[in-house]
This record gives structure tokens, sequence and C-alpha cells, in this order.
């Protein structure tokens, strides 16, 4: 028996007369994880994808990799017998509830399906005999039709198929079938999970991280591009933009209100971040934000920093409470790269008594007193700004 996966889709399902656009999606980007790994052979038909595995394949890397394909909604080792022939077909079955389950006092039912309707065997009939010549050659089995322990299924295609295992996969639609966006990536829990939020639904991502030296150190930049390699499992290539935002930074902290510190520091990440989305063909920024986590996040804060872009900002945190966010960094191997404790930016010039509903006609005259400098600065800024490719 040839050993393969099964690969099943539930949304992309609905997509229409567009679907193989987002089957060829999901197949490259199985490839592309999988590739590593060694030669697997990647195709679809008839709503399904096949993955066939070269003979000295690892089950449990291969499994583990393909958890990380965005699209998928479950993943079923499979038994692949290249013929239809009835006999065939009981005699694999058998073969394979024998090597699957040595112990057979269990109970099972069986699950039949044929693509092509002119079989002499109708799906009832497939499950009858199935379920019999199982009963026949096993006698310690038994059949439960409510709840069984085993649920085997046999598809009859141009081959046969036999699975009883269906390992969850991440769902979501395959990475780059939505768009490009510009994450906001700071060393926090929150953003490396908003990017992972939003690549889960097809959008592929550029990341900017804005680092502050001598007041950030490289580990604190480190930190980043290592949460960007983490990101980048699920999400692909990353091209993560390095930005020294130091000189920026202490221009708003000697000419503005120290209470107004964090709002105008983050428009002017905001401004540079669409700057860089815009040379990277992206359709919108993503951050972290979650409404009243901190100052910056009140609505009148997020209301301050929206109005510097002209491009949409989305925010897939921005109802979810602190503990939401930090099991799904958790979830996905975040987190504890994230709580190292080396500072970012944002915490160096955070003011004692921050504005927590910043008037906007307030805001633009604080950042009036920074005058044409500060313009060249941000050019600078983004002009030199250190390309790494992740992934």
């Amino acid at each position: 028996m040839l050993k393969a996966f099964l690969i099943k889709y539930a949304e992309i399902g609905l997509k229409g007369k567009n679907r193989y656009l987002f089957e060829n999606a999901l197949c490259d980007r199985i490839s592309e994880v999988l590739m590593p790994l060694g030669s697997y052979k990647v195709y679809k038909e008839q709503g399904r994808v096949f993955i066939e595995c070269p003979g000295d394949y690892d089950y449990d890397e291969t499994v583990e990799a393909l958890q990380r394909v965005f699209g998928i909604s479950s993943i079923c080792p499979v038994a692949v017998i290249d013929s239809t022939d009835w006999d065939t077909i009981l005699a694999s079955v058998a073969d394979y509830v024998d090597a699957m389950y040595p112990d057979k006092n269990i109970t099972f039912k069986v699950f039949a399906k044929r693509s092509d309707k002119s079989y002499p065997i109708t799906t009832p009939d497939m499950c009858s005999m199935i379920g019999a010549h199982l009963l026949d050659k096993f006698p310690q089995l038994k059949v439960d039709v409510h709840d069984p322990r085993v649920r085997l299924t046999v598809e009859v295609r141009k081959k046969t198929y036999i699975y009883s295992i269906v390992i969850p996969g991440p769902g979501g639609m395959p990475v780059g079938t939505n768009g490009r966006a510009m994450l906001l990536l700071s060393g926090g829990i929150d953003s490396p999970v908003a990017g992972y939020m939003i690549s889960k639904r097809g959008v592929s991502m550029a990341a900017v991280y804005f680092h502050a030296p001598p007041y950030t150190s490289e580990r604190a930049k480190q930190k980043v591009v290592d949460l960007a390699k983490m990101i980048s499992r699920y999400a692909g290539k990353i091209r993560l933009y390095v930005v020294n935002f130091t000189d920026i930074q202490l221009e708003i902290y000697e000419k503005c209100p120290h209470e107004e510190l964090t709002i105008i520091m983050r428009r002017y990440m905001m401004r540079i971040a669409e700057r860089l989305a815009l040379k990277e063909n992206c359709l919108g920024l993503v951050t972290g934000e979650s409404i009243g986590q901190v100052a910056s996040q009140t609505m009148h804060s997020l209301a301050s920093t929206n109005e510097v872009c002209t491009m949409p900002v989305y925010r897939p945190l921005i109802a979810f409470d602190k503990q939401d966010i930090v099991e799904i960094a958790q979830r996905i191997d975040t987190f504890e790269t994230s709580i190292q404790p080396f500072e970012d930016c944002c915490t160096i010039f955070v003011a004692k008594h921050p504005v927590t509903k910043p008037n906007l006609k307030v805001i633009r005259n604080s950042e009036k007193r920074l005058g044409d400098g500060i313009d060249e600065l941000v050019d600078t800024a983004v002009n030199t700004a250190e390309i790494i490719e992740i992934g």
C-alpha cells in the first residue's frame, strides 16, 4: 500500500468558479512547506488534495509541517490502493485494519464514497459488505453506528483510499490568495499573533520593526527577527524592514508634551509603515492593537493614529482580552520569545501619565513644533531601513 495523505479543505469549497485558484495556491503552499523534508508529490483530484510520500519520510515531521498550512481543514493519513477491484478493496481494508489496530476489541463504523456513480456497487452496499467482511475476518470487532471508536472511510476514485485517522488542520485560506499587508511587528506578545491571524485569512506579509539604538539592544532586534521567523512558518516568506527610529523619537521627546509622546510617536510609526507598505504593494497595515489594553489603544488614541493613514489599518485582535491573545501566542510558540526581557523602542520614552483621550486638534498643533526637520528624519529612516529576508 502506498503511504499518502488526503488533505481536506472547507472554505475553499465555497469559491465557485474561482475554486481552482485557491486549490492551486494550497497545493503550491503544501509543496513549499514539504520541500525541505523530501520529494513529496502533491496533486488535486475532485475536491481533494493528495500527497504521496517518499519511502523514507518522517510521519510526525510531515504532519507538523502540514498543520502550519492555512487552507487545510483536516489531514488524513491514507493507504492508497492502485485498484478499484472489489475483492482487492476488501482484502486491502482487512490488511489496513489489522495493521492499524492490533487490539481488535474496538467498535467501528464504515463510511464509503464513490466518485464514479456507475461503479457497480452502491455506497450503502459498500458499507455493509465491508463491515460484514471485517466482522468475519476479526470476530472481536463490534459495530457501533452512533459513537464508534474507529470511523473507517473507504473512498473509491481512480484509486482506492482507506483511512480512519483525521487530524485537524489550521483552517483559513491559503497564504497569498487575499493580497498583501504590512505588519507593524514589535517584540511583544500581540503583534506576532496579529500577523498569524491575518495570514490565516490568506494575506501575505511584509513587516516593519522600529529599532532605537542605543536605547534598544541588538538582542531586542534579534528577538523580533526570531518572532518573524516563527510567524513565517505559517505565513511564508516575510520581508522585514528594520527602521532606525532613534532620531525621530528624540526629536519628539524634546519638542512635544510628554503626555502626548506615545500618540505622536505612534503616528510617525504609522506614517513610515505606510510608506514602506506602498513600496511593497501592500493593501493595508496590520497592528496588534486591542481596544483599551494600554493608553495608546483607547478608541480616542486609535482614531488619532488612524488619522495619518490613507490605507486601511487592520487590527485582528481588536476585541480580544489579553488572555485570549496569550493563549494563541502559546499555541503558535511565540509566547516564550515575546516575554524575553529585551526592551523595545516603545517602552523607552513612555510618559508617566500618557493621555488616554487625545484631542486631534491638540495633537496636530503639538506636531507643528517639530517643524520641517521631522520630515527629513522620516525620509532618512525610510531610505536607510535595513531589509532582512525571512523564510
